[in-house]
């Protein structure tokens, strides 16, 4: 029987009155790609920082090739060919790339050599069949090309077991794609991939088992022919969820809240025409790089447009700062919860009365913290918001409850139009389903949403139209009856012309 590169035997750890795992056992073996799910706070980020050595167990042990081992910190791990690349990748934005790829060498000779280490840098970007230049400065890497580094470093370590957690979270469908046949060629070279991902239809793509943990705790392992998505979800949330990509009747009506004609904004996008409907949700597609964020952007005067005009209700007006565009009605939910959404090291009740902090502070500008605790209960039972109390920094919640706090902070403007940048990245599968049923209220109960989403099941799930655009450049609005993953890809790609 074949013996695992790596394995969790009976794995415990416990962080004060935390038990973050509880007796997690896993196997992984050369050649194979083995996915892990689960919810956020189910274990996965401490699971991953005990496989590289940044946590020792509390209890139980880790092998590497069926030797019990003490992985002394992440420098140990790597000796052992163990490496990890993250959502959001480490590279030095001041070296070039072959700089980055070898950070880590002790080889002197090969460091001081510039020649051999871009020849070198080129042969493990080859590898993993990228075309970059090992001369290019970091700083200009996209995302994913800044994976594909840290990939090629690993490489570079001999790495024997790759552990990508949520690779694809910001990445386009096509960069996604690129990473996951990436993955493929890892393990058809004998590499152990452990594939971590809240996109399940990318685990039925690319895994050979998948691996379900909940609370800390081992669920199941099983081959990927004998898992179901509905199984899976079950095991993964502990009870029955309901097909969270789902197409509901649309609640869209007559009413224009919004009319969008010749949008432009000097050196990210032009020509950007479309109306949104009281009860619509209107989805925006694209790949990395399209510039829907920068719509957004302009739609909420973060980033005011430069060309075209904005109808509110049928009256045209200039929208030239956020608070211009909360006095109309609309509200902006960003895809950077950490850096934009939500202060981090305040309090749940801080975070949910930010927007709106008016209502809540006395004549003399105090802040009255029980009417902070009163709106933020409301929105805890609203939201099902699962927090300790309200005085709880909003830092230490799951990536779902924190959107879920994010949400309540702009519901609480009372908005009649929300945007929502990215709404479900990087949550799990059971949060996903509830945000997912939170813009159906929002819609149903008479608001509208503009939603940009780079997930494709999740747009069509969604939208009751989807507008697709490429480079900055509106490539065509799809009625839900005619829209498929290929039809938006073909226009996110360019391969269909615009429509008229």
């Amino acid at each position: 029987m074949a013996v695992p590169v790596l394995a969790l035997r009976d794995v415990s750890k416990r962080f004060g009155a935390t038990q973050a795992l509880s007796g997690m056992t896993l196997e992984l073996f050369p050649g194979e790609v083995h996915a892990v799910v689960g919810e956020n706070g189910a274990g996965k980020s401490t699971m991953i920082k005990v496989m590289t050595g940044v946590h020792e167990p509390t209890s139980g042990t880790v092998e590497v090739d069926g030797q019990t081992v003490t992985l002394s910190g992440p420098r140990d791990a790597r000796s052992r060919g163990i490496s990890a690349i993250y959502q959001e990748p480490m590279v030095f934005p001041d070296l070039d790339v072959a700089e980055n790829i070898f950070i880590a060498a002790t080889d002197l000779g090969l460091v001081q050599r510039k020649g051999l280490l871009r020849e070198r840098a080129a042969q493990l970007i080859a590898r993993i069949g990228m075309t970059l230049d090992p001369d290019r400065v970091a700083s200009g890497l996209t995302l994913a090309e800044q994976q594909a580094v840290e990939i090629a470093r690993a490489l570079s370590q001999d790495v024997r077991v790759l552990i990508m957690d949520e690779p694809t979270a910001s990445l386009s469908a096509h960069e996604a794609g690129r990473l996951r046949r990436i993955a493929r060629t890892l393990a058809s070279e004998g590499v152990a991939v452990v594939y971590i991902s809240h996109r399940l239809e990318e685990i039925f793509d690319i895994a050979h088992r998948v691996t379900v943990i909940r609370d800390g705790r081992h669920i199941s392992t099983r081959p990927i022919a004998e898992v179901t998505p509905q199984g899976m979800i079950a095991e993964m949330v502990g009870r029955e969820v309901g097909n969270y990509f789902r197409k509901d009747a649309s609640h869209a009506t007559p009413e224009v809240l919004l009319s969008v004609r010749g949008l432009s904004q000097e050196d990210a996008f032009e020509g950007v025409s479309f109306d949104i409907h009281r009860g619509e949700v209107l989805c925006m597609a694209g790949l990395i790089g399209a510039r829907r964020t920068d719509v957004a952007l302009s739609l909420f005067g973060i980033h005011p447009a430069t060309g075209g005009s904005i109808a509110w209700k049928g009256r045209e007006v200039r929208v030239g700062s956020p608070r211009e565009a909360m006095a109309l009605g609309l509200a902006y939910v960003s895809e950077d919860r950490r850096k934009l959404g939500l202060a981090m090291p305040l309090s749940i009740r801080s975070n949910v009365t930010l927007a709106t902090l008016g209502k809540v502070l006395t004549r003399w500008g105090l802040v009255r913290e029980g009417r902070e605790r009163s709106v933020t209960n409301r929105y805890r039972e609203r939201l099902n918001i699962r927090m300790a109390d309200a005085d709880t920094p909003v830092g230490k919640l799951s990536g779902g409850n924190q959107q879920k706090v994010m949400l309540a902070k702009w519901l609480e403007t009372e908005p009649q139009l929300l945007i929502f940048d990215e709404p479900t990245r990087g949550i799990d599968v059971g949060a996903k389903a509830e945000v997912h049923d939170l813009i159906r209220d929002f819609v149903r109960g008479g608001g509208a949403a503009l939603v940009i989403s780079s997930d494709l099941p999740e747009v069509l799930a969604l939208g009751d139209r989807i507008l697709v655009m490429r480079e900055g450049r509106q490539m065509g609005i799809l009625a839900h009856e005619e829209a498929t993953q290929e039809a938006i890809m073909r226009l996110a790609t360019g391969q269909e012309a615009a429509a008229a």
